[in-house]
Parts: structure tokens; sequence; C-alpha cells
């Protein structure tokens, strides 16, 4: 099974060989906010009806998860919450609790 965990602790290894604190939480909340932003603006581009411009970066959904990711990462190492047991007790619940909900 894929794992979080891996990656939380190479991000945190790399901030401390730089010797960076985590932003605080608003500032994580403020980007995460951003990048939700921008990986909504390409769904939107795609699905719905706001199209890009030919002037626009091009963007794709792929990057934009990655960064969405990279920040939820930051804020769980800067508050000790392991990904991989918020992802289980999500999950736990979606497929046992919710399991009839959307029949």
């Amino acid at each position: 099974m894929y794992s979080m965990n891996k990656h939380q602790k190479q991000l945190d290894t790399w901030f401390k060989e730089k010797d960076w604190p985590y932003w605080q939480p608003l500032e994580i909340i403020a980007r995460l906010a951003e990048e939700v932003g921008e990986f909504a603006r390409i769904v939107n581009h795609i699905y719905g009806a706001k199209k890009k411009r030919p002037d626009e970066a091009k963007q794709d959904l792929e990057e934009e998860i990655g960064d969405i990711l990279f920040t939820l990462a930051c804020f769980a190492n800067s508050h000790d919450i392991d990904l991989d047991d918020a992802f289980d007790k999500s999950l736990d619940k979606v497929m046992n609790r919710d399991k009839d909900r959307f029949d």
C-alpha cells in the first residue's frame, strides 16, 4: 500500500537541512486556498464553460494536486499529524459509516 509518511519524512528532512521553519497555520491555509484555486481553475478550463486564454501559462492537474499534497504535508508535519493515519481514518469512515449513504 502507498504511504504518504515517506514523503512527510522526506519533506521534514529537507526543511531541516535548509533550516526552514514551517509556515504558520494561517499562512499554510492561505497557501492551500491558493493551490486549490489553481486546481479549480484548471478543472474549469477542462470541464467548465470558462476556457483557457491562449496567452495563459500551461498548467496540469497532476502538478496542482501535487502542490495541494505538499501544502497539506507541511501543515501535517507542523502539527505532528501522520497523513497515513489521517487518510486511513477518513477511508474507514467512508467505507464503514457511510457505506450505504450514496446508493
